[in-house]
């Protein structure tokens, strides 16, 4: 590869760095085109881009944006996803894959700026999406606001009940 070539790689990982919220590096030995082009369908609409990447021009540009956690996944066959959105989509994704071709491997990654190792990642996948666990909370917190607002109904509710009771009694009394 050219030393301009060299620059302009660097340059773009550096860049895809910088702008990515999450980054999950795995391993793809073992895979074929055609199964790499389907993992990267896959993450496209989930905000994410998968780069297959030499490991010595990714850590020169891990440098240079200071991302330095990165640099202890950066051995063998190299494969990064750049996580726009949310990065536990795209776990999801691929831990999926990985598990459908037996090969890819989960390494580890960085997401929202904390270094987590390959179970790190895959306990990532395992949780319930950010969408799932909000409705989980609207849910939770509901409940409670849900019970008081029935136990304030019943107060009126009792009244008219015990006012028409009384008006009952009256009524056969007379």
């Amino acid at each position: 590869m050219l030393k301009e070539r060299k620059e302009e790689v660097i340059v773009e990982l550096e860049r895809e760095l910088n702008d990515a919220a999450s980054m999950i590096v795995t391993d793809y030995r073992g895979l074929g085109v055609s199964q790499l082009a389907a993992i990267r369908r896959e993450l496209r609409p989930l905000g994410a881009e998968l780069y297959v990447t030499k490991n010595t021009l990714t850590r020169i540009a891990a440098q240079r944006a200071g991302k330095e956690g990165l640099l202890e996944f950066l051995s063998g066959p190299t494969a990064i996803a750049f996580c726009k959105d949310d990065a536990s989509a795209v776990a999801k994704a691929l831990a999926k894959a990985a598990k459908e071709t037996d090969v890819l491997q989960i390494k580890g990654g960085i997401i929202d700026g904390e270094v987590f190792d390959a179970q790190g990642v895959k306990t990532l996948a395992s949780l319930p999406s950010r969408e799932q666990l909000h409705a989980q909370l609207v849910v939770a917190l509901n409940g409670p606001i849900q019970g008081l607002a029935s136990v304030m109904s019943q107060i009126p509710r009792g009244l008219v009940v015990a006012l028409d009771q009384i008006e009952k009694q009256k009524a056969a009394a007379a």
